[in-house]
């Protein structure tokens, strides 16, 4: 059977199944069906075949009714099974030939990441010349697997070669003055445009789709935590070894920092992103759990620091260190709101954990403006600098994106409005931070003289 006729026959199954309930009229047996497709089309974008594009749609559509509901709980053994193990029969000649295919690759453009770090260690031998590099010499890689994956088209791939090559340009020939504040603003910058980049090789041509955005944002919590359990093992392991070498008298530290290291960390990065991309939405069922556990932690922290912020004294009191730091935790706040909205069902009615991520923005929302009180006490004292500018830029970003998340937030709390719109806001919303990377890489060092 053809791959497309036998997803036809499974969506007639579906049809047939949800047909014999009376409940259900032919007008919203068309609109369940036309749903499903469109889950169907954005499964297949991400890479999955049709079965388990079919399985992962029927799944997600689940929760639209207790008839989807009932289906989908029928099917959840050979959902799971199809996530998480290879298909029956499916490690036939051309599956295992794919795999193997796919396998080397990863494994090439990991190798080949940990050579050019390898190579930046030995050519840049200034520190400041390395972290300016240092994105550069891995993200390619990772960019180069989902244009692989993807099979970008010609152009898409110049474009984003060009972006590369326009990057590391600025970067590298800008007379940055040593010591000075916009080489270090443009190396902590760049790493924002360039998983933009990778973000545009992520959703494969697909720039201006919201549901392929929100897949990149699930996608980068998901490949946070692949890189987190693959570091805690690799680190187990490698400690292992360093303590069962010294026992016999070898020393492995230089060996650790010399090759190791520098080809073990770009390394994990792109298998991460394989594991990602082989058990796609595996892990969504972790990812509410990690959301209803973190959130009011962070609800917590963040009250902590607010303390803090108001019971200093004077704005000009607080410590830059400080405000830097909360800066931090304001974007690791908002990467948690993002993850947790990229794993909610869209179709499910607003509840108990919806208000609590409100209650998460509205506490981030007034520590970011304590935080823009001192900044501008700060400036209206000291005057203006690349850093107070970066920092205030980045705050009055946040700003809006908060202010406007809660406001929405509060409408699809009270029923006004449909989860779509804070969706797409968060989306639409996302290309401003790579717009302001671009600001701070490229005209800050121009406005303030690369001092």
């Amino acid at each position: 059977m053809e791959p497309q006729a036998g997803l036809e026959a499974q969506i007639a199954i579906w049809r047939v199944f949800l047909a014999r309930r009376q409940v259900i009229s032919s007008t919203d047996l068309d609109e369940l069906e036309d749903h499903l497709r469109e889950q169907i089309t954005d499964r297949k974008a991400s890479g999955l075949d049709d079965e388990e594009a079919f399985l992962v749609a029927i799944k997600r559509l689940g929760n639209l009714d207790a008839v989807s509901r009932e289906f989908a709980q029928e099917h959840s053994e050979r959902l799971w099974k199809q996530l998480v193990l290879l298909p029956e029969g499916a490690m036939g000649a051309d599956t295992g030939v794919t795999l193997w295919r796919e396998l080397t690759v990863v494994i090439s453009l990991a190798v080949g990441a940990g050579l050019a770090l390898k190579a930046g260690f030995i050519w840049l031998g200034d520190d400041d010349a390395l972290l300016r590099n240092l994105g550069l010499l891995v993200f390619p890689f990772l960019g180069a697997y989902f244009a692989w994956k993807r099979r970008l088209s010609a152009s898409t791939v110049v474009v984003l070669l060009g972006a590369f090559l326009a990057l590391a340009v600025v970067l590298n020939v800008y007379p940055f003055v040593p010591g000075g504040s916009t080489w270090l603003l443009a190396a902590l910058h760049a790493p924002v445009l360039l998983w933009v980049m990778t973000g545009l090789a992520y959703v494969g041509g697909q720039w201006r789709s919201d549901s392929r955005r929100m897949d990149f944002v699930r996608f980068t919590g998901e490949l946070l935590i692949y890189f987190t359990l693959l570091g805690l093992g690799g680190g187990v392991l490698m400690g292992l070894s360093f303590a069962m070498l010294q026992l016999v008298g070898l020393d492995l530290e230089p060996v650790m920092e010399a090759w190791i290291l520098p080809f073990a960390v770009p390394g994990a990065l792109v298998i991460a992103a394989w594991l990602v991309e082989a058990k796609q939405n595996v892990i969504e069922n972790i990812a509410p759990v990690l959301t209803r556990v973190f959130t009011p932690l962070t609800i917590v922290m963040l009250l902590a620091m607010l303390v803090v912020l108001t019971t200093t004294g004077s704005l000009l009191n607080v410590d830059r260190g400080l405000l830097i730091l909360m800066d931090a935790i304001l974007i690791l706040v908002l990467c948690l709101v993002l993850y947790s909205l990229s794993a909610r069902d869209p179709m499910t009615p607003p509840g108990f954990f919806d208000a609590m991520q409100l209650i998460l923005i509205g506490t981030a929302l007034a520590v970011n403006a304590a935080m823009l009180a001192a900044m501008l006490a700060r400036i209206a004292e000291f005057g203006f600098s690349p850093n107070k500018a970066a920092a205030l830029g980045l705050n009055l970003i946040l700003l809006v994106h908060l202010v406007r998340a809660i406001w929405l937030g509060a409408g699809f709390q009270r029923g006004s409005r449909s989860f779509a719109s804070l969706e797409h806001w968060q989306t639409q919303y996302l290309p401003v931070y790579g717009l302001w990377a671009v600001v701070v890489v490229l005209i800050f060092p121009l406005a303030f003289v690369f001092a």
